[in-house]
C-alpha cells in the first residue's frame, strides 16, 4: 500500500511539473508572438513612412494653374518675360516662397541663368495696392531691375506674407535681360522652379514663330 500511494504521488508531481512546463512554453510563445506582431507592425510603419518620403522626393509641391505667358519686348525682336501661374499640389498645405527657400533657373539653347529668385513682392510696400495686375509687376520690374534678370513671385488671395496655402493662387514672373538673353521665335525655354522640399516644378515652352511688340502671348 505505501508503494502504491508513493506511486501515485510521483505521478501528481509529474502531472504539475508538466503543466508548469506547459505554462512556461504558453508564456514565452505568447511573449514571442507579441514582439514579432510589434516589430512586424513597425516595419510596416516604417516602410510607410519611407514610401511617403520617397512620393514627397519625387513630386513637385507645385503645380501649374493655367497657361504660361510671354510678354515680348518693345522691339518685338524677343520675349522678355514669362509668367508661369502656379498653385499647392494636391495634398500639399502650403509651400514658403521666401528668396531664401526657392529657387528659379531658366535654360534654352543659347544660355542658363540660375538662382535669380528674389522673393515675393510686397505689393503694398511696392505698389501701394493689393493684388495688383501682372502689367503693374511688370511695370514694377522694369524700373527697378533694369537690364537684369531676375524673378519675382505675386501672391494673390492671400494674406499678407510669403507662403502659399489652400486657396492661394501664385504667379512667378521671370525678367529676361534682353540684351543678353533673348527667346526668339521657336526658341524653348525649360524653366525649374525648386523649393525646399520635393522635386523641382520644370515647365518647358517654345516660343511661337512671330511677335508684335509689347504683345502677350499664350504658350500654353
Amino acid at each position: 500500500m505505501r508503494y502504491h500511494r508513493a506511486s501515485r504521488s510521483r505521478k501528481g508531481t509529474i502531472g504539475v511539473e508538466t503543466a508548469i512546463i506547459m505554462i512556461a512554453f504558453v508564456v514565452v510563445a505568447s511573449a514571442v508572438a507579441y514582439v514579432v506582431i510589434n516589430m512586424g507592425f513597425y516595419a510596416a510603419q516604417k516602410s510607410k513612412e519611407t514610401i511617403g518620403r520617397g512620393v514627397d522626393s519625387a513630386s513637385s509641391s507645385l503645380e501649374l494653374d493655367g497657361s504660361v505667358i510671354g510678354k515680348v519686348d518693345s522691339s518685338g525682336s524677343c520675349v522678355e518675360y514669362l509668367i508661369i501661374p502656379v498653385k499647392l499640389s494636391v495634398g500639399k498645405s502650403q509651400v514658403d516662397l521666401a528668396n531664401d527657400t526657392m529657387m528659379v533657373t531658366v535654360l534654352s539653347s543659347s544660355f542658363t541663368i540660375a538662382d535669380i529668385y528674389e522673393g515675393v513682392l510686397d505689393e503694398v510696400t511696392a505698389l501701394n495696392v493689393t493684388d495688383p495686375s501682372i502689367e503693374d509687376v511688370i511695370d514694377y520690374m522694369a524700373s527697378n531691375y533694369t537690364g537684369k534678370d531676375v524673378s519675382l513671385s505675386v501672391i494673390y488671395n492671400d494674406d499678407d506674407d510669403a507662403v502659399l496655402e489652400l486657396n492661394e493662387k501664385a504667379f512667378i514672373i521671370i525678367q529676361l535681360d534682353s540684351t543678353s538673353h533673348q527667346l526668339g521665335p521657336y526658341d524653348q525655354a525649360k524653366t525649374e522652379i525648386k523649393i525646399g522640399t520635393g522635386a523641382a516644378l520644370t515647365v518647358v515652352r517654345q516660343m511661337p514663330p512671330g511677335f508684335l511688340a509689347d504683345e502677350y502671348l499664350d504658350l500654353g
